[in-house]
Parts: structure tokens; C-alpha cells; sequence
């Protein structure tokens, strides 16, 4: 296949360079260029600029207020934002529950919801995971009880990314024990401010408390709030996998830190020569890059067939694993290359406009920042485990 784009798709991306130029804000930029922590408002504000230009809904239909975009101009936008250092978008309302809602959900949930995701109205996060259910979906045992005309929901859900700022959960909860346990799982849409919610913050070894525990005790939801078919939420989560995977590859952030490793290990350290002239560690960043390229041509092919149609099959998994593992050696060889400055950094450092002094150079704090960060890679979106499991039944026919 022609792995070149056409007239259109430079076109298309220089649309995109333009607009980066004149609405991304420097200040967010910059917080994202130098691992700075990003609040609520920052996501929002850039949610806003996004929605304004009809560009937030990368992944949805010009009906529903989306972009209409096909898998290469999605690439390359996903591309351009990332070495731009803008702010990601936030993907649970947008490029989870909305592709959901659009294919299951009534209505009245569509009229309702959407609207409200595109223009900042509701902040959703996932109730998946649970402590005895994290990639083994099928064992989660948060119950929701009908009485009524409500569902009474009991349990706990855990890893909720962002889950302090979301006034919206949408969940898996079991309805029935009967049959496969896949039977019996039903998807519902839950208000965080309904009594009975706690979150509690769980704080990751980065410093962060990016994701949380969800306690549900005798929360009322309203049997509205639905979707689709009780006992049916299996399929509809597996579904919504599908768009979770969505460019989970990361060659955009993938590239963008492998710029910033280049730019750390030519930097002429004090008291010896820049570490491009050690053999051995550029022969390490050779390699990343090497894999990274090949790896990149392998998602322009599977986004190829996808444009044309075709549904992609282990090579989704494929490119999972060898995304967050390029991801993790970039990360680790940029912590290397930081050397001293590695060790663990003071966390209010990581505010805007905190008085707090960062040990060593500006670009020591990210590093070691974003490789903690980094380890969940090759965890959530289903493990690398899974992943290779599911290469191996699909390639060799297990």
C-alpha cells in the first residue's frame, strides 16, 4: 500500500498546524511541555477551543456535532496535537460513552447526553475495573438490585481515572447471576452527586492522585438510565473497548518524547560530553527509533484499512503492546539520561506558579514525572498479557 498521504491529507494537515498556531494556548502548551500538572479548567478550556472549530468529537458523526473524520485525518490530528503539546483530550465522555449512547442508547439518552458531552455540561469517568475484575471484566460483582422504578447499585469500582472531577459514571453492574457470568451484566449511567457515592483518591507513585476508588452504598439510579438492554452490557462494553483502543498505539506521544530524549542526551552535561557520543547509549536510542518507525508503518496500514473499511484483528493488540513498551524505553532512557536529577521530585513543584524550586534542569522533573506515570501503559486498556493472549488465539487459531 501507498504509505504516503495524498494532496488531501496534507492538505488536511496543515489545516491542523494552522489551527494549533493560532488557538493553542502558550501558557497550556508550555504546562504540557514541561510536565506541569493540568487542573480541570485546563482540560475545559481546551475542550472549548476544540468544540468552537467542530473539532472535539474526533470519533463521532457530523450529525451528532462530531468532525466526520476518517482513521487517517484522526491520525494525523492525534499526531499534530501531541508535538504541538497540547492538552489530550479527555476520552471517557467523548470517544467512549458517545460512540456507546450513539449505537445503544435511546433517544431521549442521545438528545440528553451528547449535547452535554461536546459542550462541557458533564465530566464522565469509567466504572469498570474493580478490585477483583480488572482485565477479567466478566467477575465484576458491583450489584444493581430493580426496585421499581430504580436500580439500588452496591460495590466498588477502582482505577477511576479523573474520577475527582466527574459529575457523571457510566458502569458495568450485575443484574443477574444467572447463566455466564457475561450474562448478567448491564451498563448504566450514574450521577456522582446521588447519595451514596464516595471517591476516594488513590495517590500513584508519581504523586498524583489521577485515579480513584468509587464506593456505591443503596445508590438509587433512575431504570432510565439504562442502556440498551438489561443483562446485555457485555456487548456494549466490548463495544466501547473497541473505541478505547482507538489510536492506543501513541506513535504521536510516542515521537514527541522520543524528541524530547534526543534533545536531553545532546545537551552537553556538566563535567562530560553529551551522551549522543557514548556508543552505547545512542545505540539504545537507534534501536527505539527503529521500532517506533516500523511500528508507526504497521498503524498507517491498519488505519489504511480501516479507511477502507475493513475491521483491524490482532494487529489492534499488536500495536497495543509494542506502543506502551516503545512508550516505557522512551521513558526509561530519558530518566537515564537525566541521570542524578532522576531521583523523586517534590510534587507541588508540579503546580503552576509553585515557588517550589525543581532539583537539577527544567526537563528532570517530566522525565522522571512521566516514567512513573508510564508504567500503567502496558496495563489498562486490557494488560499486555491479554493482549498476547488474544494475538495467539486470533493468529494461530487456538
Amino acid at each position: 500500500m501507498d504509505l504516503n498521504y495524498t494532496d488531501d491529507q496534507k492538505a488536511f494537515r496543515d489545516d491542523v498546524r494552522a489551527f494549533l498556531d493560532e488557538n493553542l494556548p502558550a501558557r497550556l502548551s508550555a504546562k504540557v511541555a514541561g510536565g506541569k500538572r493540568l487542573t480541570k479548567a485546563d482540560f475545559e478550556e481546551w475542550h472549548a477551543i476544540l468544540n468552537k472549530r467542530g473539532w472535539l468529537g474526533v470519533n463521532w458523526p457530523k450529525e451528532q456535532g462530531g468532525t466526520g473524520w476518517d482513521a487517517v485525518q484522526r491520525h494525523i490530528f492525534e499526531e499534530e496535537t501531541t508535538a504541538a503539546h497540547a492538552p489530550r483530550i479527555v476520552p471517557f465522555g467523548l470517544n467512549m460513552l458517545g460512540p456507546v449512547l450513539m449505537a445503544f442508547g435511546n433517544d431521549a439518552q442521545k438528545a440528553h447526553y451528547l449535547p452535554r458531552i461536546l459542550n462541557g455540561d458533564d465530566w464522565w469517568c469509567q466504572g469498570y475495573s474493580e478490585p477483583g475484575a480488572g482485565s477479567d471484566l466478566a467477575s465484576v460483582q458491583t450489584s444493581a438490585v430493580r426496585d421499581g422504578d430504580h436500580y439500588v447499585v452496591n460495590g466498588q469500582k477502582t482505577w477511576t481515572t479523573l474520577g475527582q472531577h466527574a459529575n457523571m459514571i457510566f458502569c458495568l453492574v450485575r443484574t443477574s447471576k444467572e447463566g455466564k457470568p457475561q450474562q448478567g451484566i448491564s451498563f448504566l449511567l450514574i450521577d456522582m452527586n446521588t447519595p451514596g457515592i464516595e471517591v476516594r483518591p488513590i495517590v500513584l507513585i508519581d504523586g498524583e492522585p489521577e485515579v480513584n476508588e468509587v464506593w456505591f452504598t443503596d445508590v438509587r439510579v433512575p431504570v432510565e438510565n439504562l442502556v440498551g438492554e438489561e443483562n446485555k452490557g457485555w456487548t456494549y462494553a466490548k463495544y466501547l473497548l473497541t473505541h478505547e483502543r482507538t489510536n492506543i498505539a501513541g506513535v504521536g506521544f510516542a515521537r514527541a518524547g522520543l524528541a524530547a530524549l534526543k534533545r536531553i542526551a545532546e545537551a552537553e552535561m556538566s563535567g562530560g560530553a553529551p551522551l549522543t557520543r557514548n556508543a552505547l547509549f545512542a545505540a539504545k536510542i537507534a534501536q527505539v527509533e527503529i521500532d517506533l518507525m516500523a511500528m508507526a508503518t504497521t498503524n498507517l496500514r491498519t488505519i489504511a484499512a480501516a479507511a477502507a473499511g475493513q475491521a483491524p484483528g490482532a494487529e489492534s493488540s499488536m500495536l497495543k503492546v509494542k506502543g506502551t513498551v516503545i512508550r516505557q524505553q522512551i521513558n526509561a532512557l530519558t530518566r537515564q539520561a537525566v541521570g542524578p536529577y532522576a531521583a523523586p521530585f517534590v510534587s507541588e513543584a508540579l503546580d503552576e506558579g509553585s515557588n517550589v524550586e525543581p532539583v537539577g534542569p527544567e526537563y528532570a522533573m517530566p522525565a522522571t514525572q512521566a516514567y512513573f506515570n508510564n508504567r500503567k501503559l502496558s496495563i489498562y486498556g486490557g494488560s499486555n498479557e491479554v493482549q498476547r493472549q488474544i494475538i495467539s488465539k486470533t493468529i494461530l487459531e487456538l
